[in-house]
C-alpha cells in the first residue's frame, strides 16, 4: 500500500513536535517497598518531523507504548522508549509525557483508622542527542496562617494546599515519591488524610495549630530540603494555599539548578 505519510511535502516546513496525545494507557511503577503499583496513565508521545515528509505515523507510537505498558515504568527504563521511539519514528528527538495517580495508605495519627490517599504523579523525558529526564509529585497539604494566629484573639484560617516538585537526578540515582511526599508534609502545617476520627481531628487540627507557615514558608523549606539532598541536581517548587477567606489562592515557586 502507498507510504503517504512518507511521501515528500512541497513547503518544506519543519515541524518541532508531532505525535499522539490524550492516550489512557495501564502501566506499573515501581514502590519503595519493592513492589508494584498498577495505574492508570495519561500519556502524551511525540517527535520532531523532517520538513522532507507529509506526516508521521501515528499507530506507532501506540505500538511503542503498548509494548512497553506490561514493563515498570522508571527514571532507568523511559531513556529506553525514548530510543526506540527516535529510531522507529526515524527522527532527531523523541519526547514522552506521563502523568498519573498513586496511591498510598496512610493511617490517620491517633485511632489508627487508614484510608487511601491519591498523589499525581508525572515523568517527562526528551532525547535531543542526551536525555533529559525529570519527574515529579503534586501533594495536597494543610496550611495555617501565621499572620492570622498572630492577630486574633483566637483561632486562625487554615486551607488545603498543594506542592508540586519536579526534579532531576544524577544518572543512576533516584529520589522515591515517597520520600517527596514526607518532605513535602513535613514543611507543610499539617498533612492530609483519608479518613479521620473525632480523635484524629483533634490531633490534625491541633498539629496545624502549632506549626503556621505561609505557602513562602512551605516553598522555602522544601527548597531547603532539596538543596541538601545529593540525589537532585535540579528542582522546581511549586506551593498553593487554595485560601479560605480570601477570593483567590495565594502561591510561591522556585526552581534551581544546583
Amino acid at each position: 500500500m502507498i507510504d503517504v505519510q512518507s511521501s515528500p511535502d512541497p513547503r518544506r516546513i519543519r515541524i518541532d513536535r508531532v505525535g499522539v496525545t490524550d492516550l489512557r494507557y495501564p502501566i506499573k511503577v515501581l514502590e519503595r517497598g519493592g513492589g508494584h503499583q498498577q495505574t492508570i496513565a495519561d500519556i502524551e508521545v511525540a517527535v520532531d518531523l523532517s520538513p522532507r515528509f507529509r506526516g508521521t505515523h501515528m499507530s506507532r507510537f501506540v505500538e511503542i507504548i503498548d509494548r512497553h505498558c506490561g514493563e515498570e515504568l522508571t527514571v532507568f527504563t523511559i531513556p529506553g522508549i525514548l530510543c526506540e521511539v527516535r529510531d522507529i519514528l526515524k527522527s532527531k528527538t523523541a519526547e514522552i509525557d506521563i502523568a498519573f495517580p498513586y496511591f498510598l495508605r496512610k493511617k490517620a495519627p491517633v485511632s489508627g483508622s487508614s484510608g487511601m490517599v491519591n498523589y499525581r504523579c508525572r515523568f517527562h523525558g526528551r532525547l535531543d542527542g542526551a536525555v533529559d529526564f525529570s519527574y515529579g509529585i503534586t501533594a495536597p497539604v494543610t496550611s495555617l496562617c501565621p499572620c492570622s494566629k498572630e492577630i486574633s484573639r483566637y483561632g486562625a484560617h487554615n486551607q488545603r494546599g498543594a506542592v508540586t516538585v519536579d526534579i532531576r537526578s544524577p544518572e543512576g540515582e533516584l529520589v522515591w515519591f515517597e520520600e517527596l511526599i514526607d518532605w513535602m508534609e513535613s514543611c507543610a502545617s499539617a498533612p492530609v488524610h483519608s479518613i479521620l476520627k473525632r480523635e484524629d481531628e483533634k490531633f490534625v487540627t491541633e498539629q496545624a495549630f502549632d506549626n503556621p507557615v505561609f505557602v513562602e514558608d512551605i516553598a522555602r523549606g522544601m527548597a531547603q530540603i532539596l538543596n541538601s539532598e545529593p540525589r537532585v541536581t535540579w528542582f522546581r517548587i511549586h506551593a498553593k494555599n487554595f485560601e479560605s477567606i480570601h477570593n483567590h489562592s495565594a502561591f510561591a515557586s522556585i526552581e534551581c539548578t544546583k
